[in-house]
Parts: structure tokens; C-alpha cells; sequence
């Protein structure tokens, strides 16, 4: 037979009324009490359109105080100087270093070999000898003349002292009776022939000694302009040797040896690592705030070196700015060309400012309202809001000291004027 558990069972003693009547009216205070605290949280969540987990937002307090607008991204170490060398002619390029040589200002890197320029370099020297020659001759050519019209000049001018001899002698000769006046007056006509031949003996001798110097001047002229180009073409020549700009480091190799190269290729880079920048992208909302001489500070290597602005690229590309910082107090020993690293630049410092933590509700509906937390509620408020920085936005209007407000994660409220906020 299989036993019961009678045997195990024991009677409870009954409660007496007034036992049962004490637990009904704690139970009734204890149920009042709950109501009492659920009501204002039944009528939040009645009068708001949604619920959103606390756990899904950040919520932050705004607060008054010294507001710092700074600007931070990060930048790469890029020479200030760095020259690209083109070939001055065309033929084939000789490189004197490889990528990485440390290089001194005038030394050759590459030397360019151009036949051509330099057979015209030798025909063009030929012609200026030939030149030089021509004015040399031209100059004797000139003294001959010039010496054969004085010889006539000095003719005439003893032509006219005899006329005039003979007409003294004529005239003194008719005073005596010893002659007729007829042979007076043909000594007359002989000295004015001699005066009209002494003038143009003396006027022919001024016009070809002008006509000669400037014979000779046009071959001097164009000598001169033929050992012009002579020594332009000289330069070309010895320009085929290039030599470096500046101290510095081969950067990159354009070309491959002995290679044909046209005038103006690009054969190397030469990188002065004596005067480095750093380049950083800036968003071009931020762009305008820019100014050459801001101060700024640039990390790297476990260190942190102050700088400031130097240059701002005047055009946007792909929404961003290009800017360029200089190291103060001189450029550091350790850095390389591209190498990555912080920068931050301070764009303003005010004392007393009412500020909140920046979020995404600054960039929505362009930062036009905020949502703010009062007894488990989020309620929409406009808001105006100011400047901007790294981390936290000036508040204008909408907001005060102490305000909760949520800056992350309202996106989940979907434009509702107030949501709860559940645990």
C-alpha cells in the first residue's frame, strides 16, 4: 500500500479578526502611498509622445565660465622649401645623386648632355669673332677716309693762302702801273674760288667724319649684340649642369639615368629639412575663423612645440581649406618630411561665457532647439547658440546656468515637443 502524507500535515491556528483587519488597512496605506508616488510620473508619461531609455543618451549640464575656442586636426611636417628642378634644355639627363643624398647649395645634381645647344653656342661665338672684325676694319676703313678728306682740306686751305698771296701782289703791282686791272680782278675771282673750296673741303670733312662714326658705331652695336647672344647661349650651356637651390636632401628622382628628357621635364626635388611647416586640412566652416598669426601648438614624439598660423590657402577644395603653421623658436631636429602630427590652434579666449557640452544636437535643425531635462521629461526648447569649439558651443538664448540638457542621442525623439526619459 502506498502511504499517505496525513501524518505529515499540521493544522495552522486561525487568525483572529482583528489580526486579519490590521494587515487590510497596512495593505490599503501601503497602496496609497504607491499611487500617491506613481502620479506624477503616470501624468509625464501620459502627457508625453514617446519614451526613450536614459541609456541611450547623453545628457550634460550647461554651465557659465572661461570659454576657449580652439580649432584641432591633424597635420603632416612638409618642407617650406622645397624646389623642384626642371631640365633647361633637352637631351639626355646624367644624375650626380640618388633619393636621400644631403646636397649644399651650387652643387651639380644632374648635368644634361645637348649637342645642339652647343654646336649653336660655338656658331654663334664664330659670329661674333667675324663681327668684332668687321667692326675693326670698319674703324680703319674710317681713319683712312677721314685722313684723305683733312689732306684735301689742308689743300684747299693752301690753295686759298696763295690766291690771297697773289691778289696782294696783283693789287700792288696795279699801283705801280706795272700791271692791268684785269689781272687784278682775276686774282680777285681766283681767291673766291679758293674760299668756296676751303668751305667745302671743311663742311665735307664734318659730314663724313658723322657718316664714319656711325658706321662704325652700327658694327660696334651689332657686335655687341651678337656677344649678347653668344653669352646667352653660353648660360644655357652651362645651365645644363643644375645645382641645387639650397642645403638641404635629394627628395624624390623624376627621371631614370641617361634618359632623354624634354626642355622643362621634371628631373628631382630637392627638400631643405632646415625649415619645416606643418600643413593641416581645415573644414571650411572653420576656414573663416583662420588668420595668419594665431598661435597654435603642434604634438608629436611625446612632445609639444608652440607655433602659429603662417598661411591660409585662398581656395576650398573637396570642403577644406589648406593652412600652414610655423614652429616658433625655430624648427625641431627630430621631425620628417610627411610625418603626422596634432595640431591645435586657439581661435578665441573669453572669461564668462554660458557654454554646454558639444553634441549632436548642435547640427541638428542647425542647432535650433534642444531638448532639456526636467523630472523624467525631455522637453523641445529653441535655443540660440554661438560660437563653436572642440568640445563645447556658447549658448546665446534658451538656455540657462544649471539646464540639463540632452546633447547626444535626441535623433531617437524624432522632433517630439516633450518625451519621457525611462531608467
Amino acid at each position: 500500500m502506498i502511504r499517505d502524507t496525513s501524518a505529515q500535515d499540521t493544522p495552522l491556528p486561525q487568525r483572529s479578526m482583528r489580526t486579519r483587519r490590521l494587515v487590510w488597512i497596512v495593505g490599503v496605506i501601503a497602496a496609497v502611498g504607491l499611487a500617491a508616488a506613481a502620479v506624477p510620473s503616470l501624468r509625464h508619461g501620459l502627457s508625453a509622445e514617446t519614451s526613450v531609455s536614459a541609456a541611450r543618451l547623453v545628457i550634460a549640464t550647461v554651465e557659465r565660465g572661461p570659454f576657449v575656442r580652439d580649432l584641432a586636426a591633424e597635420g603632416k611636417a612638409v618642407a617650406a622649401v622645397s624646389p623642384t628642378l626642371y631640365a633647361p634644355g633637352a637631351g639626355a639627363a646624367t644624375l650626380e645623386v640618388k633619393a636621400g643624398d644631403q646636397v649644399k647649395k651650387g652643387q651639380v645634381l644632374a648635368r644634361i648632355d645637348s649637342p645642339e645647344l652647343k654646336a649653336k653656342l660655338a656658331q654663334e661665338l664664330s659670329n661674333a669673332d667675324a663681327m668684332q672684325a668687321d667692326a675693326l676694319r670698319a674703324e680703319v676703313d674710317a681713319r683712312q677716309q677721314r685722313a684723305a678728306l683733312q689732306g684735301a682740306q689742308e689743300t684747299a686751305r693752301i690753295d686759298r693762302a696763295t690766291a690771297e698771296n697773289d691778289l696782294k701782289r696783283q693789287q700792288t703791282a696795279f699801283e705801280a702801273g706795272a700791271v692791268s686791272g684785269m689781272q687784278v680782278e682775276h686774282a680777285r675771282d681766283t681767291l673766291r674760288k679758293a674760299d668756296i673750296a676751303l668751305r667745302q673741303a671743311d663742311a665735307g670733312l664734318g659730314l663724313k667724319d658723322d657718316s664714319l662714326k656711325f658706321d662704325v658705331q652700327a658694327k660696334r652695336l651689332a657686335q655687341a649684340r651678337q656677344a649678347l647672344v653668344a653669352a646667352d647661349l653660353k648660360r644655357q650651356v652651362e645651365s645644363l649642369a643644375v645645382r641645387s637651390p639650397v642645403d638641404g636632401q635629394v627628395g624624390q628622382l623624376f627621371v631614370a639615368e641617361h634618359a632623354n628628357v624634354a626642355k622643362d621635364a621634371q628631373l628631382l626635388s630637392v627638400v631643405d629639412l632646415s625649415a619645416l611647416e606643418v600643413q593641416m586640412q581645415v573644414a571650411e566652416s572653420f576656414a573663416r575663423d583662420l588668420a595668419p598669426g594665431m598661435p597654435g601648438e603642434i604634438s608629436g614624439n611625446g612632445e609639444t612645440w608652440k607655433a602659429v598660423v603662417g598661411s591660409i590657402s585662398p581656395e576650398v577644395v573637396n570642403n577644406e581649406v589648406a593652412a600652414r603653421l610655423r614652429f616658433v623658436g625655430g624648427t625641431p631636429g627630430q621631425l620628417r618630411q610627411n610625418q603626422r602630427l596634432a595640431v591645435r590652434v586657439l581661435l578665441d579666449r573669453r572669461p564668462d561665457v554660458l557654454t554646454v557640452q558639444r553634441g549632436s544636437f548642435v547640427d541638428e535643425a542647425g542647432g535650433a532647439y534642444a531638448y532639456v531635462v526636467q523630472d523624467g521629461l525631455a522637453v523641445k526648447r529653441p535655443v540660440r547658440l554661438g560660437a563653436r569649439s572642440i568640445d563645447r558651443v556658447e549658448v546665446l538664448q534658451g538656455l540657462k546656468a544649471g539646464d540639463r540638457v540632452v546633447v547626444s542621442g535626441a535623433e531617437a525623439f524624432k522632433g517630439a515637443a516633450q518625451v519621457a526619459i525611462g531608467q
